[in-house]
């Protein structure tokens, strides 16, 4: 398998503030990262490290070869980073259409592609960001990171505080973007067996660093390393 994503000795936070330290990784092109952990302990530093998004201390982040971390956000969106921080981050004064085709590359996912799979957003194309559900808006924040037509999503609890039949639209639209389309991807998640089901590979982080690593199916059948690990192993 190609080594898509390549993370080494990792070291970043906030200003002078070190979140994160010596953290390691690595995924494969087609596969998929459950990234877990209690609350404070570096999941979402991670995340927006690789989107750029903090200050990097030490270490060495490369996508499919190339060195990400010397790169600008937009860079790395250009470089093959889709990415749906939790604050969704929509344009909410555009419509849900305007959202599409303001940031869409040329790729496989387009616009239509979108709406296929979310047909919620197809029924509100003329709305604005404003006008949707939280639920529509996350779903119109990954169709926005999806028509970037990126090598790697890093989706950052895009579960959080759904109504359950939004969660089970949303969790079939990531499975059949990672399973069936192939797209490699990164997820952060506070209920790990959802998101386990649908991963490759599991890395928890605790107060900043991995403290385990390993495959997600594994981690997923061995729910008292889990409650270890988490405290919510069910």
């Amino acid at each position: 398998m190609t080594e898509l994503l390549r993370v080494e000795n990792l070291s970043a936070g906030y200003g002078e503030a070190v979140v994160l330290n010596g953290v390691s990784l690595a995924i494969g092109e087609g596969q998929t990262l459950a990234l877990l952990g209690r609350n404070g302990t570096g999941k979402t530093t991670l995340i927006n490290t690789l989107a750029g998004a903090t200050r990097q201390h030490g270490g060495c982040i490369t996508l499919a070869g190339r060195l990400l971390h010397t790169l600008a956000p937009h860079e790395r969106a250009a470089a093959g980073i889709g990415w749906v921080p939790q604050e969704r981050n929509i344009f909410k004064s555009l419509t849900v259409h305007e959202n599409l085709t303001a940031v869409a590359r040329p790729g496989k996912w387009t616009p239509d592609g979108v709406y296929a799979m979310f047909p919620r957003l197809a029924e509100r194309k003329t709305n604005l960001g404003t006008q949707l559900s939280g639920g529509e808006q996350q779903m119109l924040a990954v169709g926005r990171a999806l028509v970037l037509n990126p090598r790697l999503l890093l989706l950052d609890e895009p579960l959080e505080g759904l109504a359950p039949i939004i969660v089970e639209e949303l969790l079939r639209a990531i499975r059949r973007i990672t399973r069936e389309e192939g797209l490699s991807a990164i997820i952060v998640e506070q209920h790990p067996q959802a998101v386990l089901a649908i991963s490759d590979l599991a890395v928890v982080l605790d107060r900043g660093s991995v403290a385990h690593a390993g495959s997600a199916q594994e981690l997923k059948q061995n729910p008292e390393l889990l409650d270890s690990l988490l405290g919510v192993a069910r």
